[in-house]
């Protein structure tokens, strides 16, 4: 397929990648180059990956069964299909724990990203999640594109405005506007649902930002395809899933954060906002969109 009517023209160019006034592992800020190309101008969502999976018969990683080989140490209640998935705790939680709100859940995937009784069936259009490394690639493969970079990843989520803290200038939320679907209220325990979204929210709710590029602040995380090393420090997995049996392994870069991130927990809703994924782990808040490059 290739470049289709709903991608945009990146030209490329020089930018600053990464940030020295925010997390060490985002330092140090330095300048990179990137080529033209075309990226999706929104997250894969649920109609465009369940026109893949009819086309292909394709199985993604969170529903079939872990090889007890392969997890000697997983409990064996684990070794179900499944996936990670964000579970609000009914009362606070160690902020420094996040086994206090993500829980490996049998049967979900992103037919059921909430587990067995949720659909994705009134949601074609959010972005979907629970697809882990070999499943995002293998869509992209179906597609004829590739998974971004993080450098051209970055790149288009700035929107042209080097070197800012968000993708619409230094202040996330502008005169006061909702601009990115992100936690509203105290993680994890209270969303006040303000921007009108519990959880992911339809692609393009919101403002494009200054590249014409939709959702690259909030709604879900994104895969890129570099393996995840060193700007600075390593970080700590705030976002990263707890007790999965398919954890470990090589990392890949996550950008962009999700519907999760919170002022009083985390704020990876920067475009130099970087984290560590496992490839052979999915949740319920990471999604991926696609390139093509010329």
């Amino acid at each position: 397929m290739g470049v289709g009517i709903d991608m945009v023209w990146i030209a490329g160019g020089a930018f600053r990648m990464g940030s020295d006034g925010h997390r060490p592992e985002e330092a140090p800020a330095h300048r990179v180059a990137v080529e033209g190309f075309w990226i999706d101008r929104y997250p894969v969502t649920n109609r465009d990956f369940e026109r893949f999976v009819r086309k292909t018969r394709y199985v993604t990683l969170a529903e079939r069964v872990p090889d007890p080989a392969g997890h000697p140490a997983a409990r064996p209640e684990l070794l179900v299909p499944g996936s990670v998935v964000f579970v609000a705790p009914t009362r606070p939680v160690a902020l420094n724990d996040h086994r206090g709100w993500w829980t490996y859940v049998p049967g979900a995937d992103w037919r059921h990203p909430r587990g067995p009784g949720s659909s994705v069936r009134h949601k074609p259009d959010h972005p979907v999640v629970h697809v882990a490394w070999e499943d995002v690639q293998a869509y992209a493969r179906w597609a004829g594109k590739e998974i971004p970079s993080e450098a051209e990843w970055e790149f288009a989520a700035r929107g042209g405005l080097d070197g800012a803290t968000s993708a619409w200038g230094e202040d996330i939320r502008p005169d006061g506007r909702v601009l990115a679907n992100t936690w509203r209220g105290e993680f994890p325990v209270v969303d006040t649902v303000e921007d009108g979204f519990e959880g992911t929210s339809p692609v393009m709710s919101y403002p494009a930002n200054g590249y014409g590029v939709h959702d690259m602040t909030g709604n879900v995380w994104e895969w890129t395809a570099d393996e995840y090393g060193r700007h600075g420090a390593g970080t700590p997995a705030c976002c990263g899933p707890a007790r999965s049996p398919r954890r470990g392994g090589p990392r890949k870069v996550m950008k962009g954060g999700s519907h999760l991130c919170a002022p009083n927990h985390c704020r990876w809703y920067r475009p130099a906002a970087r984290m560590p994924q496992a490839v052979g782990t999915s949740t319920s808040h990471l999604g991926f969109r696609c390139v093509v490059r010329p």
